[in-house]
């Protein structure tokens, strides 16, 4: 049987990586969107031992409508579209803290710790048997660490070529990268980009 393979995804790390990237400067930050599934597939596809894509988990923020109605409205419409549309999509937001809006721009507030719990709940529960976190923040690293040293599941991480892998510290001091890297490029992006424009649909039920 193939290996059942579950993709984690940082969302708003990874596309806002994919912006500052492999796009030009100025470049309005929606148009680096990516499709969770065709991103997802694509990750599979580059696994030497292949597998099979059960679950894509979703994890990012969520705006206040209050506050942002339009960016609020595109999102909900964006998450509606990717469930609606793929049984193996599961969306998990957060709402964004504006403390100090509207000086500074909200912030994502839990999203790490959501993806931690998902990802070593599921490894603990062998809900897959591999598991590939894709993400450039280093709060994470615990959790992936965790994972990957007392759980059965093979946990991996991706990441866009020309950024910094979640390898483990310990490991790369002695010389290691640890866990195995996925490097994803520009022709990775345009693959798997997300050019619907959110901002001008409304919300689908």
């Amino acid at each position: 049987m193939s290996l059942r393979v579950a993709v984690f995804l940082d969302y708003q790390n990874v596309h806002l990586g994919a912006h500052s990237l492999f796009l030009s400067y100025g470049a309005p930050v929606h148009e680096a969107l990516v499709h969770p599934v065709r991103l997802a597939e694509r990750l599979v596809a580059k696994r030497r031992d292949g597998g099979a894509l059960t679950s894509v988990q979703v994890f990012r923020g969520r705006p206040n409508p209050g506050h942002q109605p339009t960016l609020a409205a595109a999102n909900d419409a964006q998450t509606a579209a990717w469930q609606r549309t793929d049984a193996r999509v599961q969306v998990v937001r957060r709402d964004l803290n504006y403390r100090s809006w509207p000086t500074e721009s909200p912030r994502e507030k839990g999203v790490d710790v959501a993806l931690s719990i998902a990802l070593v709940e599921g490894a603990l529960l062998e809900q897959f048997d591999v598991g590939i976190v894709f993400s450039g923040d280093t709060d994470l690293i615990p959790a992936v660490e965790m994972a990957f040293r007392r759980t059965t599941p093979r946990i991996e991480i991706a990441c866009w070529s020309g950024l910094k892998p979640l390898w483990f510290p310990a490991e790369l001091a002695a010389g290691r990268r640890l866990p195995w890297c996925h490097f994803l490029d520009q022709t990775d992006f345009n693959q798997v980009r997300d050019r619907t424009n959110y901002l001008a649909k409304p919300p689908q039920p």
